[in-house]
């Protein structure tokens, strides 16, 4: 049975739009140019992270992040930057009876903001820089499991990547569930592991409560 839950941030919980907006002004690129570079990347199976290098070689996004909040431009994302199906998801998980967590590649300065946005509706909040473990590292992974009070193959782990959310997860013993939204898995929705490897694939986060509920009534 699946009895805890735990989520992406980017992309699953939180629309990085105004994320990657401000990294195209702050590299001086036309947001559809940043957008279509970034597309492309992730296409080609390559790290995001190389789109920076395509406008600027030698671009460190740790040290630019910094540069910005020097600059007074920090990262930033609040309730709006959430999915709208957000809240209503996770207050029907709840209601169901579901431990709840967020784990995700994020930032300390991210974590600070999570916990502001979701202390009083799950259960954990995780991030990469507090494990010192970054997905798709299978350490990660291992960070989840010991943080759910609940064996990994009762853990269902939602994300919108297949490389670096779907099968890591996997690998490590857990259900999984790959949301259609964001560049990813829009570009890799109808792969071979997209297709094959998710516990479920769903449209919207609100499918998650009757989707669990039927998986747990042995309706697979």
């Amino acid at each position: 049975m699946i009895k805890a839950v735990v989520f992406d941030v980017g992309e699953c919980l939180v629309d990085e739009t105004r994320e990657y907006g401000m990294w195209a002004d702050w590299l001086g690129v036309p947001r559809h140019t940043f957008a279509a570079m970034f597309g492309a990347v992730i296409a080609q199976g390559r790290d995001y992270r190389e789109t920076f290098q395509e406008f600027r070689p030698g671009f460190d996004l740790y040290e630019e992040r910094e540069k910005r909040a020097a600059a007074d431009q920090p990262e930033h994302f609040d309730e709006t930057d959430l999915y709208p199906d957000v809240r209503p998801a996770l207050s029907q998980l709840r209601a169901d009876g579901l431990w709840l967590g967020i784990a995700g590649n994020q930032t300390v300065r991210a974590g600070r903001i999570l916990r502001g946005l979701f202390s009083d509706d799950v259960d954990l909040i995780g991030t990469s820089d507090d494990w010192g473990a970054s997905k798709p590292d299978p350490e990660f992974f291992v960070r989840v499991a010991q943080a759910v009070p609940y064996t990994a193959g009762e853990i269902l782990y939602v994300g919108d990547r297949v490389d670096n959310d779907i099968r890591p997860a996997v690998a490590a013993g857990m259900h999984t569930a790959l949301v259609r939204r964001g560049p990813w898995a829009t570009i890799q929705w109808r792969g071979e592991e997209a297709l094959r490897l998710p516990t479920m694939r769903v449209e919207s986060l609100t499918d998650l409560p009757e989707r669990v509920a039927k998986f747990n009534a042995g309706e697979r």
